[in-house]
């Protein structure tokens, strides 16, 4: 929310400081603003923030890599995160929505004896790098950055220069989460209708962008639209639907702790504008969708 940091950005414009780094009152979660090309404060996704850190993480300390390293992230998060890390031959894990679920591997890692943690993220600003906390924590976070913004301003960077570089390098991932809140039982019973008429009818498009593929995670099924071909998903069954299409996806469930239905529509593209011109209008789409479904 750009209007917290309203004294803050007072502050660093007196002071001259070109990053700020907030918590949340209990510390797990962190925002971060990095001032920009004109000059104002650009307030960074939790994706971004999440890809630069891992990026970071990836090109700076691979001198240290065994080979058996692995990231992870929640599987709403930005699909930017899969690319750097295949970019530098690091597995990456996607796992549920939730931060447990990436501690999970940590454990899972050491139970096996195969694999160690670098680093995890979900989109909802929650962020881990280590083993001592096994949950989102700020703390460390806000280090890591510090850190991060550091290795660049010695190469004579900030924090949006390496993001920029970043989405030059890796191609624009423009994301944004939607989200129908409808109050009440009758609210609770319409969004689960909701999911379940798309279950039942998948949509073979949203406006111009055609599904290619259609993952129900209820039925643990990825099914590819041309061929009809069925594969195993591999996580936990949980009530979320997810379209591929060229260039993007469209995720959609139910919030597991409000009545909210909530959508995460992601566009790449090798251009900014067209990657935002793009994003808006699937954004629109499946806005429209989802009151339509609800009504």
């Amino acid at each position: 929310n750009r209007d917290v940091f309203t004294l803050a950005f007072q502050q660093a414009d007196e002071i001259g400081a070109n990053l700020i780094i907030a918590t949340d009152p209990d510390c797990d979660r962190m925002g971060v603003c990095v001032r920009s090309k004109d000059g104002g404060f650009e307030v960074l996704t939790g994706n971004q923030i999440g890809c630069i850190l891992m990026d970071y993480i990836l090109s700076a300390k691979q001198s240290s890599f065994s080979g058996d390293e692995f990231v992870v992230k929640s599987v709403v998060s930005t699909a930017m995160a899969d690319t750097i890390a295949a970019h530098y031959g690091v597995e990456l894990r996607n796992v549920l929505t939730g931060f447990k679920f990436i501690a999970e591997q940590i454990k899972l890692s050491e139970a096996s004896g195969k694999g160690r943690f670098l680093f995890g993220f979900e989109e909802s600003y929650g962020y881990l790098s280590g083993t001592f906390v096994r949950d989102k924590d700020a703390a460390m976070a806000s280090m890591l950055l510090a850190e991060a913004a550091c290795h660049y301003d010695a190469k004579g960077m900030t924090l949006y220069d390496a993001l920029q570089e970043l989405y030059k390098k890796f191609g624009y991932f423009k994301e944004q989460v939607l989200s129908l809140t409808l109050a009440g039982m009758e609210g609770i019973a319409k969004i689960k209708g909701a999911v379940e008429a798309l279950r039942q009818n998948p949509p073979a498009a949203f406006g111009e962008f055609v599904v290619t593929a259609v993952s129900d995670f209820m039925k643990n099924t990825k099914t590819q639209v041309a061929t009809g071909a069925v594969s195993s998903i591999g996580l936990p069954a949980t009530n979320m639907l997810y379209y591929d299409f060229d260039g993007g996806r469209v995720i959609l469930r139910p919030s597991g702790t409000e009545p909210k239905l909530k959508a995460y529509v992601s566009i790449v593209s090798p251009d900014e504008a067209d990657a935002q011109a793009k994003l808006s209008r699937l954004a629109a789409t499946v806005e429209s969708l989802m009151a339509e479904l609800t009504k």
